[in-house]
């Protein structure tokens, strides 16, 4: 079974490339819900915010799914670890499924592959961030590093 680290010492950096994301996710939103105003909720026009195609409704599922972002990067607690780990699988996955609907009219929230790959890579970096931003006791944090140092035929002797 895989153990997550604990007390990373490198978890106030990937709080803060946590918090990049969801601040871009968040100006890229409120940017395309001023350029989107007015036109069908998933209109195919080529509208564009900070180099991404978007429509209505991808621009306010942004706004909600940035601010959310940067609610876990600024808590101290584990629902950041659990907040990236679910929000690098939903980007994945996103980024993914509209991969294969491109060119289609199944492209609902209007992506195109520059999209596609932002969202690849936000999808990434925020699992990596998930990986590695859990919190803990002391005490947890040490019986995981002697969990992942000394393998379980050593404790046994």
């Amino acid at each position: 079974m895989a153990h997550f680290p604990v007390n990373h010492p490198a978890r106030p950096l990937y709080r803060v490339l946590s918090g990049l994301i969801g601040l871009y996710i968040l100006v890229f939103g409120v940017f395309g819900v001023f350029q989107t105003w007015g036109e069908g909720l998933f209109g195919r026009d080529s509208d564009w915010a900070l180099g991404l195609r978007t429509n209505l409704a991808f621009s306010l599922v942004s706004v909600v799914f940035g601010a959310v972002l940067l609610v876990g990067a600024s808590r101290r607690d584990n629902l950041g670890h659990y907040m990236n780990l679910t929000a690098g699988a939903v980007f994945l996955v996103t980024g993914i499924l509209m991969m294969s609907v491109l060119q289609t009219s199944a492209n609902f929230l209007n992506f195109s592959m520059s999209t596609v790959i932002v969202s690849l890579l936000f999808g990434l970096v925020l699992l990596a961030t998930g990986l590695y931003d859990k919190v803990g006791t002391p005490e947890h944090a040490e019986e995981e590093r002697q969990r992942r140092y000394h393998p379980i035929g050593e404790r046994s002797r």
